[in-house]
């Protein structure tokens, strides 16, 4: 098994725009929000442990999530699950799992991916990801799985990518954009040249602690420090201390919109990052009038929402469009279905209110 990928897996967020379904003892990565009997992580597990077996996973989190990726992820082992004491973001968490992986194997390949996105067509999938392996051959190439726009989506991040080859599923990556206005993604679609950023990746770790040396030497000089304590009972400890020396920064940011040697694997898998509740309202069966109903419900005049509350209530719904309605455990949110921009704001008023609420 040597020669399989490590795959990493990004666990840390609280799933903030799905609150208050998504609590921060029970984040979105851990529920079952499509009602498939797993939950979202354990879809991530089941993806990629084809690929690479159980014991070539490491699950970046935070400590408090510890025990729920045991609990949900049992096949693999206490030292794969890295606990992170504070959240840094994702250049950080990175960098532990890859400093950690050069001590193990320095010759592996990786494939980081975030815990809790949706893939519909598994088979188109795997192939991008075994082009992605293969284009991470080269050093010092850092390879982006890109996605096919179908829509002027202003959720998600853009890569723009140099068409040389018209014919290649592999191109060089010119910019980076985090998410447009809806006339800036209107543009992006039109143009032809830019893809839906996943946040997934592929490379060679000595790519990818290469990149770290060049842009981001503060944070390799921290987490090269330790390098003796990786494997042991002291790396607990060399943890909490490397956390507190590294800025909060993303990927993209530190490493990915600086690094020259960046291409994209372009593909058209079903993808989607379940982002917000209007994702997920996308891809659920919906009525004659687009509702998604998850509730003993009867509706009026009611079209274009999504209604998602305990059968154990009947609920009585008259005259909404484009609405969001979610009863989960001591809070009932009645919301827009897209005003996932507001729902920082939402979780801040709520903790408030009381810990308990959030």
């Amino acid at each position: 098994m040597r020669n399989k990928p490590f795959i990493v897996i990004m666990a840390g967020g609280i799933g903030s725009r799905f609150w208050p379904f998504s609590r921060n003892n029970y984040p979105k990565q851990f529920l079952d929000i499509l009602g498939t009997g797993r939950t979202l992580i354990q879809m991530t597990y089941d993806r990629y442990v084809k690929i690479a077996g159980p014991d070539h996973f490491f699950v970046v989190t935070n400590e408090q999530y510890v025990n729920l990726v045991k609990e949900q992820l049992p096949d693999i082992s206490e030292e794969q699950i890295l606990a992170e004491p504070v959240r840094r973001n994702t250049a950080t968490c990175v960098a532990y799992a890859s400093y950690k992986i050069q001590k193990e194997n320095p010759e592996a390949k990786v494939i980081l991916t975030p815990s809790d996105h949706l893939i519909i067509n598994q088979e188109e999938f795997q192939e991008k990801i075994n082009l992605a392996l293969e284009a991470a051959e080269k050093e010092p190439h850092l390879i982006t799985i890109g996605v096919k726009p179908n829509r002027p989506e202003t959720g998600y991040g853009y890569i723009q990518f140099i068409d040389k080859t018209h014919d290649s599923e592999i191109k060089k990556v010119k910019t980076f954009t985090e998410k447009p206005t809806l006339k800036l993604a209107e543009k992006f679609l039109e143009s032809g040249d830019f893809v839906w950023n996943t946040m997934m990746y592929v490379w060679k770790n000595k790519s990818i602690i290469h990149a770290f040396e060049k842009y981001m030497p503060e944070v390799a000089e921290v987490f090269e420090e330790g390098r003796e304590f990786y494997g042991t009972e002291k790396e607990p400890q060399f943890i909490k201390r490397a956390y507190t020396l590294v800025k909060n920064t993303t990927l993209d940011y530190g490493i990915m919109e600086k690094a020259e040697e960046v291409y994209t694997v372009i593909g058209d898998f079903g993808w989607s990052d379940l982002g917000s509740w209007m994702s997920i309202h996308e891809l659920q069966p919906q009525d004659d009038n687009q509702n998604v109903v998850e509730a003993n419900a009867m509706l009026y005049d009611t079209s274009n929402s999504y209604i998602k509350v305990s059968p154990n209530k009947l609920v009585v719904v008259q005259g909404l469009d484009n609405y969001l309605v979610n009863e989960s455990d001591n809070v009932l949110l009645i919301c827009k279905l897209d005003a996932e921009n507001k729902f920082r704001e939402f979780v801040a008023d709520a903790r408030n209110k009381g810990e308990g609420f959030v």
